[in-house]
C-alpha cells in the first residue's frame, strides 16, 4: 500500500479541493493516459489495486506511471464512542483528486492495449475518467 514515509504532522484538516487541476493535467511521460473527470479522494487500496490491473493486462510490456501519491490522513474514531475527546487516528491515507489529473500514463504497448488496461484501471477507481491520448501521438 501506498504512503508516506515519514510525515510532519499525524493529523491534516479535511479541506475541499476546488476548481479544476491546474498542475498534473497534462501528459508528461507517455503517450496514453486516464484524467479524472471529478473531485474525489482516492484511497490508496483503490490506487494500488488500479495499478496491479493494469500492470497484470500489460503483461508487464511497456511502462506505466501513476501521477498520483495518496499523502493525506484520514482519521476515523473507533465504533460506539461517545463524542469528544479529540480526533480519531489515522486509519488510512488519499490522494486528492481534482478535474482534470492525470492518474494514469502508458507508453511502449499498442493504442488498443493501452485503452483496454486503463479502463480496468478505471474501473477499481471511485471517480470517472477520461481516456486521452498525446497531441503528437504518431500512432
Amino acid at each position: 500500500m501506498l504512503q508516506p514515509k515519514k510525515t510532519k504532522f499525524r493529523k491534516q484538516h479535511k479541506m475541499v479541493p476546488k476548481g479544476k487541476a491546474t498542475r498534473g493535467h497534462q501528459l508528461a511521460f507517455g503517450s496514453f493516459g486516464i484524467k479524472s473527470l471529478e473531485t474525489a479522494w482516492l484511497p490508496s487500496k483503490q490506487i494500488e489495486a488500479a495499478r496491479v490491473a493494469v500492470t497484470r493486462f500489460m503483461k508487464r510490456e511497456g511502462q506505466i506511471w501513476c501521477r498520483i501519491f495518496p499523502d493525506k490522513p484520514i482519521t476515523r474514531k473507533p465504533a460506539e464512542v461517545r463524542m469528544g475527546k479529540g480526533k480519531g487516528n489515522p486509519e488510512f491515507w488519499v490522494a486528492v483528486v481534482k478535474p482534470g489529473t492525470i492518474i494514469f500514463e502508458a507508453e511502449g504497448v499498442s493504442e488498443a492495449t493501452a485503452r483496454e488496461a486503463l479502463r480496468l484501471a478505471a474501473q477499481k477507481l471511485s471517480v470517472t475518467t477520461k481516456f486521452i491520448i498525446r497531441r503528437d501521438y504518431g500512432g
